[in-house]
């Protein structure tokens, strides 16, 4: 399957689990191409989709946002995953929380979902979201788990074939 994987990261956390994404799903035989949401003109030439975002104050970032409003007719067409990465995330399963990600997700629907934990580095934040993660009392530190995120896009993968 032809796939295309889209990410939107602040600080990049979420661009590198898209790779792992991207990588895995063309260790599946799978004809993947990765770009930044903002950089996607068109989703014709693919029948497969998966959209990651970075989570910030319990919704995906602006950008993502704005690629699914502007593409939403056409997810809903596709072959559609979704991944979440964030330190507090969403809750897993079948997303119903309305003031969380879900909103964006239920509009799309995705054949799957999941969150990951994130990365946490206070260096790279602006004032104001140094204020906000201390106020949330997020802890410093890379909680990505790589097997997990593997996995996860493993199963993806399977899932395509079978589509």
């Amino acid at each position: 399957m032809k796939i295309l994987v889209v990410w939107a990261s602040r600080h990049g956390a979420t661009k590198e689990v898209a790779d792992v994404v991207r990588e895995e799903l063309s260790n599946g035989g799978h004809e993947v191409a990765l770009k930044e949401a903002s950089e996607v003109t068109t989703l014709d030439n693919y029948e497969g989709v998966v959209l990651g975002s970075a989570v910030y104050l319990t919704q995906w970032v602006d950008t993502m946002r704005r690629f699914v409003s502007k593409f939403s007719k056409q997810l809903r067409e596709k072959h559609l995953w979704a991944f979440s990465v964030g330190l507090s995330g969403v809750p897993g399963g079948n997303v119903v929380d309305p003031v969380r990600v879900g909103p964006v997700l239920l509009r799309i629907n995705p054949i799957d979902e999941t969150t990951f934990a994130g990365r946490l580095e206070p260096r790279e934040l602006s004032l104001r979201e140094r204020s906000v993660a201390r106020l949330g009392g997020a802890q410093e530190g890379d909680y990505r788990d790589w097997d997990e995120i593997r996995r996860w896009s493993r199963s993806v993968s399977d899932m395509a074939k079978t589509l």
